[in-house]
């Protein structure tokens, strides 16, 4: 599996000073683009970068906004023991006028401006002298200082990402109130580096041209370490599913933002680094976060990433989570003085009539410890379950018109098109559409509707020709 980060062909620029290098000053992977155009790969380069680093102890924190994170955070697994540990705060500042003037009076010494930079960077998170040319109006930009760890006195300073000389940057930063004695630690520093053109892969993240070879992270032409995370554990279970002659582990659109990202890398590509933002999933609603678990575990099961501890405690969850919503289907809460009492207090109508529980808690100033105080609820669930419950109840209308929109496209996606499908024999089709297909050899004719430059007029002919025959037949 390849998984080469940044460091692929990687070149770094501060300024004028250029260098062969991968972050901090890691060495590069130079010749491995090389090999992979020769066996036929199609290779891109783009650029991310990082902001500079300061000394904590040299920063004035007293003129600045504190931004504490979140009282009880969340944990990436249920099976996390709800243990509270101390939480160092971020500092918010900004930029201000003789910051902007600093970056302008500069410009000529900008990599990114005098065409040093070659590689395509990501629009959503632009450097600060991108910000102050292509924001000109703005008089500040936000700067967020975070601590890199309890054991350091290192801070990143997030929002001033560039790649201007250290010299300006130094300048720059102690314009900004409470950097104004800043010391630097490390400079930021714009990096480029090479990736594979991401439609040339299966949904199972292995390469369509060389069989057995798998890529995972930023060399699919991604940014963020999250992103680069989720593929690089596709990309792993499926090289090992390979290897034991099973089925790959695809997740779709509908099971998780994976399952987007991976989706919309291979069918779409993308012309900067991909990030995976919420606005990108149309089934928004199901990809909670609290119901992660509830969403993939099972398919862990299946690939054997999920073990015996971890599965047990989550089937036990899974039917607590049924049988309090079923149990609540089943209740009527009766009109008696306390619930009234009580429902005006929390500022809702009171009841005219008998109302069913779940009825009740589907009212935005009801939750599920109202219930409890009515001796309707149950004080002894665990609190992941009461949410999970909670969430069901309230938007279970909602929810159900995705599921039913997801059952429409899951037809689509049930409908496979053979590998060899010869979409330029297909006269009906748009000369784009077989263009795309035929670059992009879609799996199925959910992917196939998903292909940039593809119609639903090209959609609806499509299945016509494949309704002639079998799946898995070869050409047309």
């Amino acid at each position: 599996m390849l998984s080469t980060g940044t460091y692929l062909h990687g070149k770094t620029i501060i300024g004028d000073v250029q260098r062969s290098s991968g972050p901090s000053g890691l060495a590069p992977a130079m010749g491995l683009t090389a090999n992979l155009i020769r066996l036929g790969l199609q290779v891109g380069r783009f650029k991310t970068g990082t902001p500079p680093r300061v000394d904590g102890r040299s920063v004035d924190f007293s003129v600045m906004d504190r931004q504490d994170g979140d009282e009880e955070p969340y944990r990436f697994s249920f099976l996390s023991e709800r243990k509270q540990q101390p939480q160092l705060p971020c500092w918010m500042t900004g930029t201000n006028d003789r910051t902007h003037e600093v970056i302008r009076s500069n410009l000529h010494r900008a990599p990114l401006f005098s065409g040093a930079i070659e590689g395509r960077g990501p629009r959503y998170c632009p450097s600060v002298e991108d910000k102050v040319v292509r924001f000109a109006d703005k008089p500040s930009h936000q700067v967020f200082l975070e601590p890199e760890s309890w054991d350091s006195v290192e801070m990143y300073v997030l929002g001033l990402s560039t790649s201007l000389p250290e010299d300006v940057q130094i300048e720059a930063l102690r314009t900004i109130k409470g950097l104004e004695e800043a010391e630097l630690l490390r400079p930021g520093y714009a990096i480029e580096y090479d990736y594979v053109v991401s439609t040339q892969l299966k949904p199972s993240l292995e390469c369509k041209q060389i069989h057995g070879l798998f890529c995972g992270g930023q060399i699919n032409g991604t940014s963020g370490y999250e992103e680069a995370g989720a593929q690089g554990l596709v990309a792993g279970v499926n090289a090992a599913l390979l290897i034991q002659d099973r089925p790959p582990l695809v997740l779709s659109r509908s099971d998780a933002y994976i399952g987007v990202l991976i989706d919309d890398l291979v069918t779409k590509g993308s012309s900067e680094p991909y990030r995976m933002m919420t606005s990108r999933a149309e089934y928004r609603l199901m990809l909670r976060q609290d119901n992660a678990h509830l969403r993939l575990t099972e398919k862990g099961r299946e690939v054997g990433l999920v073990d015996d501890h971890r599965w047990v405690v989550f089937d036990e969850l899974r039917q607590a989570i049924a049988s309090e919503v079923k149990r609540l289907d089943s209740v009527i809460v009766t009109p008696t003085e306390e619930v009234q009492s009580a429902l005006r207090a929390l500022g809702t109508s009171e009841l005219k009539s008998g109302s069913g529980a779940t009825q009740l808690l589907r009212r935005p100033e009801v939750g599920y410890e109202a219930l409890v105080s009515f001796g309707i609820g149950r004080a002894d669930l665990p609190r992941a379950v009461v949410q999970e419950v909670e969430t069901l109840v309230k938007y279970e209308g909602y929810i159900q018109k995705e599921l039913e929109q997801v059952q429409r496209i899951k037809r689509l996606e049930s409908r496979r098109i053979p590998p060899a499908f010869d979409y330029f024999e297909l006269k009906g089709l748009s000369s784009e559409a077989r263009e795309k297909l035929g670059a992009i050899r879609p799996e199925s004719l959910g992917q196939a509707s998903r292909v940039a430059g593809v119609s639903p007029a090209d959609v609806a002919m499509l299945m016509v020709y494949l309704e002639r025959y079998r799946p898995g037949e070869e050409g047309i």
